[in-house]
């Protein structure tokens, strides 16, 4: 079984055809065997790309735990540039299904040879019983207070496809994010777990972010948690709704459109090479 290795802006993902009718076993299994960082080849995620009657392809996405997520930015760019490659769409629009519903992804060639992907991720879900959360009111909830090991923050929730907590610190350099992240992805405030943004504000138009995932731990990028942070910095007055998302792999042009409610995404995606799956 063939597989490809891509990523977007360093977030790495293991995706695999299965349009010919493979069968894997166990998926589970086969997420945390493969993305092992010194066992395996290496990734944040597995991603299966499969028919669908409702779009051009269906993501599944494995973390590298193996549990499954609702979606992913970066999945999403990479899943729509693997489908163009494959020449299973035509032209530059490409339709995803994922457990989150459906995304239309643009693609866009420069003159470099790069290609850019922007998409389409749809409204964000602000009250807590969809994040979920346990918090009571039908929100936005932009100030929960978040008690841990590892410090006290203040939080803003965010549901861009997965759960979100975005925290705006001063210095990002001057918290423990990892044992910071780990506490708030397990807090007891949210039953099904949390991915948690932490977030430097360099302008309105510029921030600089690292992102703890809810099953993949620290990644170099995260586009639902640039939605997020995209959507949280606006609600609480830090940024206008164009901006521009730095994280430990790359920037992400972000935009939290007024008229329709929906916020795009635009950045690349990248083939690292291919290789065989032996089962």
């Amino acid at each position: 079984m063939q597989f490809t290795k891509m990523h977007g802006l360093g977030n790495d993902f293991i995706v695999v055809d299965m349009f010919g009718g493979e069968c894997i076993a166990d998926p589970k299994a086969l997420a945390q065997a493969i993305c092992h960082r010194h066992f395996g080849v290496g990734a944040d995620g597995l991603v299966l790309v499969h028919p669908s009657q409702n779009a051009d392809c269906r993501m599944q996405i494995i973390n590298s735990d193996g549990s499954e997520a609702e979606s992913c930015g970066n999945a999403l760019r990479c899943v729509a540039r693997f489908m163009q490659l494959k020449g299973r769409v035509e032209g530059t629009l490409v339709r995803i299904e994922a457990p989150a519903g459906i995304y239309d992804a643009e693609i866009e060639s420069l003159a470099s040879g790069e290609q850019l992907i922007k998409v389409n991720m749809g409204a964000p879900l602000l009250a807590p019983a969809v994040i979920p959360a346990l918090v009571a009111g039908d929100g936005p909830v932009v100030d929960l207070a978040l008690s841990t090991p590892h410090g006290d923050f203040r939080g803003v929730l965010v549901n861009s496809g997965v759960p979100h907590v975005v925290v705006f610190v001063p210095d990002l350099a001057a918290i423990d994010f990892v044992s910071a992240g780990q506490a708030i992805e397990k807090h007891p405030l949210f039953p099904q777990g949390i991915n948690a943004d932490f977030v430097e504000v360099h302008s309105r138009a510029y921030l600089k972010v690292k992102v703890w995932e809810r099953g993949a731990g620290a990644t170099l990028a995260c586009g639902t948690g640039a939605a997020a942070v995209a959507v949280a910095a606006h609600l609480t007055g830090r940024s206008d709704r164009r901006l521009t998302v730095a994280l430990p792999g790359g920037e992400l042009c972000m935009e939290w459109a007024e008229e329709s409610g929906h916020v795009f995404m635009t950045g690349p995606a990248v083939v690292a090479f291919t290789g065989q799956i032996y089962t």
